[in-house]
């Protein structure tokens, strides 16, 4: 259960970093409540999450998760470039936190 409440955590996390940068130094209403509901959850999660993850390895796949999705996102809605660089580089972040829950 831990591990799928880290998982949605960081989606969370990608909601509310892409929430704020919409939210215009949080001048728009509905990007702000946004964040802050994403982010209330999201460590809400996390915190969750590290009562039987070890907060290393959680964190780091928290922030792996948040960071891919942003990433992605923004990839895909034209707000960043995409390249086969950054693709390749994404697909290690993916890795390296598969790693992490596969290890002991």
């Amino acid at each position: 259960m831990s591990w799928l409440v880290l998982v949605l955590s960081g989606v969370l996390e990608a909601v509310w970093a892409t929430a704020l940068g919409r939210s215009e130094g949080m001048t728009r209403l509905a990007p702000t409540v946004t964040f802050f509901l994403a982010l209330g959850l999201s460590m809400a999660g996390l915190a969750y999450a590290m009562r039987s993850i070890p907060v290393g390895t959680a964190y780091a796949v928290w922030v792996g998760i948040g960071a891919v999705l942003t990433v992605t996102y923004a990839m895909v809605t034209g707000e960043e470039t995409a390249s086969l660089a950054k693709i390749l580089l994404l697909g290690g972040i993916v890795g390296c936190v598969v790693g992490l829950k596969l290890l002991p």
